[in-house]
């Protein structure tokens, strides 16, 4: 199926969209982005993406209304034919007339395409530890991802399929999602700090695991907490929830599919994809 895009308000075939090189997220990464999920042509949280969106937009001082990103998101779905999958959203400062760090004021340039998925049967996932070595603002979604993609390539080449980054030992999320893990039957995940973002389904998650009443932490954790974890999973907006199988570079024994993260998936599921 043809692949739909948006350029600021205009919706277009992908191909047929044409970006200035002049582009401050070509040239700086001067963006941010969401990446939102739809089920039965339905948008799963959107409010809350709206929201993270807005915080990166103030964060960044990139001038740009929410209600004008929100109605091209609710047209580009509106215009597909898909059923399930995401639209990636990004919002850049604009285009500039020279390139130089110094920004002038310029219209945001906004673009966003849609993408078919099935967020059904994923496998578990393997895992390589890495150092965490972003930018400290990753509570910004940012398009500036470089330490992301290095890592994640390395994790590549070793036969995974995601990171899980830590600063000093302690640990943060991964290359593209949160963390969680459980040890003696209780939950455990990173706080929210500079170094996190706050994944929509991550908060989704928690508030299960509170509904549930299961043991449950936010905290500090480091590698060694990870040696003593039973199981350990990873959210996002396009993994929903998923277990890990193996860590390569720890040795320790981890259960993809243990009790509790099939509670948390069973009532993800329900309320999300029923």
């Amino acid at each position: 199926m043809p692949k739909l895009a948006s350029y600021n308000g205009k919706v277009d075939l992908i191909e047929n969209i044409k970006v200035s090189p002049m582009s401050r997220a070509f040239l700086f990464s001067d963006s941010v982005y969401e990446v939102i999920s739809f089920y039965k042509n339905e948008f799963i949280d959107f409010e809350r993406h709206l929201d993270r969106l807005n915080h990166s937009l103030n964060e960044t001082k990139i001038s740009c209304l929410i209600e004008d990103c929100r109605a091209e998101i609710e047209e580009l779905l509106n215009e597909s034919k898909s059923e399930d999958g995401y639209i990636y959203y990004q919002v850049s400062r604009g285009i500039d007339s020279i390139r130089s760090h110094f920004f002038e004021e310029s219209d945001c340039e906004r673009f966003g395409f849609i993408e078919e998925f099935s967020f059904s049967n994923q496998s578990p996932l393997r895992v390589m530890l890495a150092d965490d070595i972003r930018w400290q603002r990753c509570d910004i979604k940012s398009t500036s991802l470089l330490g992301n993609v290095l890592q994640m390539n390395d994790a590549k080449r070793n036969g995974c399929n995601e990171i899980l980054m830590h600063k000093n030992c302690e640990l943060t999320e991964g290359g593209a999602s949160n963390i969680f893990f459980v040890k003696d039957k209780k939950i455990f995940t990173p706080n929210l700090s500079s170094n996190i973002l706050p994944g929509i389904t991550r908060h989704q998650v928690i508030k299960i695991i509170k509904d549930k009443k299961l043991d449950f932490e936010e905290g500090s954790y480091s590698i060694d907490d990870l040696k003593e974890a039973s199981s350990i999973w990873f959210t996002s907006t396009t993994k929903g929830i998923i277990g890990v199988e193996e860590i390569v570079n720890l040795e320790t024994k981890i259960n993809p599919e243990c009790e509790l993260l099939e509670i948390c998936k069973d009532a993800f599921a329900k309320k999300y994809f029923s």
